[in-house]
């Protein structure tokens, strides 16, 4: 898996945009720096949308009176909260759910399951 960073970002916009990279960083983290921004500022909620990429999402969770400690099988309480949530645009989903190439997958072929109809009970 690759790791891309905010340097990354500002390298191809500064590609795109045909600007050295030092003059577009410090855009690249205006822009995200002013996204945390709302996002912290939420109260409880907020939806930043963004056309052809998709939805940034704050919202609020339930309180959970009655969850339980897996470890110790005790109840506990847990309080609402919020949380973030990221919803692709149909672009940008439709490109992602399309099957990769055969040569990148790295797969080890698997003989085919043979499917057979259960033994009928006699009585």
């Amino acid at each position: 898996m690759t790791t891309l960073t905010k340097k990354d970002v500002a390298r191809r916009v500064s590609e795109r945009m045909g600007d050295p990279i030092y003059r577009c960083e410090p855009w690249v983290t205006a822009v995200i720096e002013a996204m945390s921004d709302l996002m912290l500022e939420a109260d409880p909620e907020v939806r930043i949308e963004l056309r052809d990429f998709g939805v940034f999402e704050v919202k609020k969770t339930k309180a959970k009176p009655k969850a339980r400690n897996p470890k110790t099988n005790e109840t506990v309480f847990i309080p609402s909260r919020r949380k973030t949530h990221f919803k692709p645009s149909k672009r940008l989903k439709s490109v992602l759910q399309q099957p990769l190439e055969a040569e990148t997958l790295e797969v080890t072929p698997v003989a085919p399951t043979v499917l057979r109809p259960a033994p009928a009970l006699v009585n």
